[in-house]
C-alpha cells in the first residue's frame, strides 16, 4: 500500500494515523515526514509541535541523526514555536555542531558526506545542478561540515555558508510572495521558467558587440 500524497498536506489526524501504521506503506520516508512538519500549512503551530513530539518518539535515533543528514530541518524542528534572538540561534547551531562531532566520533565515521552536505542545493528549482552529488569542499557545495578542532580555519567558512543558505531561502520566499501578490494572473510554470539560476551555476556566454570600424 502506498501513501500517494504529499505529507505536507496531511491534517493532524492523518499524521497520527500514519505514525501508527507507517509500516504498511511502501513509500514511507522518515526524512520526508520530518521535513513535511515544517512545510505543512494546514497545521497550527501547536499541532506542529504535537506532531513533532510524536514523530520524535516514534523515530528517536533518526531524529538524532538528522543533525548530520539535514541540520537545517533539525534546527527548524527544535525551534518550533520559539521566538529566537541572534544569541539563541547561534547557541542552537553550536549545540548542533557539537552533537554532529559527537555522533561522528561515537560511530567512528571518517567522512562527512551526509544528506544535504552531499548534494548541490542552492534553493533554485530551475538550477540544472540541483541535487547533483558532490564532495565536501567542492565549489558547488552550499555548506560544509566544520568544527573548531579542524585545521586551516575552516570553522568560519561553515558559519558563513550556513548564514548564506538561510538568507537565500528567506529571499526566495519573499520573491515568491511578491510574485503572488503583484501578478496573480501569471501561470506558475512561467514564473518558474524565469527564476534566476543559482550563483554557483555557470551562465551562458554573451557575445560582446563588435567594435566600430574606424574611418579615416
Amino acid at each position: 500500500m502506498k501513501i500517494n500524497r504529499q505529507l505536507n498536506t496531511f491534517t493532524y489526524g492523518e499524521y497520527s494515523h500514519l505514525l501508527e501504521h507507517y509500516q504498511r506503506f511502501t513509500d514511507f520516508n522518515s526524512l520526508g515526514l520530518f521535513r513535511s512538519i515544517t512545510e505543512n500549512e494546514k497545521l497550527t503551530p501547536e499541532q506542529k509541535i504535537k506532531v513533532r513530539d510524536e514523530t520524535v518518539l516514534a523515530f528517536p535515533k533518526f531524529f538524532e541523526f538528522l543533525q548530520l543528514k539535514d541540520p537545517f530541518t533539525y534546527f527548524s524542528l527544535v525551534t518550533l514555536g520559539q521566538s529566537l534572538t541572534s544569541a539563541d540561534s547561534h547557541q542552537t547551531w553550536e549545540n548542533i555542531k557539537h552533537n554532529q562531532q559527537r555522533i561522528l566520533a561515537s560511530k567512528r565515521i571518517k567522512h562527512r558526506n551526509f544528506g544535504t552536505y552531499s548534494k548541490h542545493e542552492c534553493g533554485y528549482e530551475t538550477c540544472h545542478l540541483r541535487n547533483l552529488m558532490i564532495r565536501q569542499g567542492s565549489w558547488l557545495a552550499e555548506h560544509n561540515m566544520h568544527f573548531q578542532s579542524d585545521k586551516g580555519g575552516s570553522y568560519a567558512a561553515w558559519d558563513k555558508a550556513r548564514i548564506r543558505k538561510q538568507n537565500r531561502k528567506q529571499q526566495k520566499q519573499v520573491i515568491e510572495r511578491d510574485l503572488e501578490i503583484s501578478s496573480p494572473q501569471i501561470p506558475a510554470s512561467y514564473r518558474s521558467a524565469n527564476t534566476t539560476s543559482c550563483e554557483g551555476a555557470p551562465r551562458p556566454a554573451t557575445s560582446s558587440p563588435s567594435p566600430r570600424r574606424r574611418t579615416w
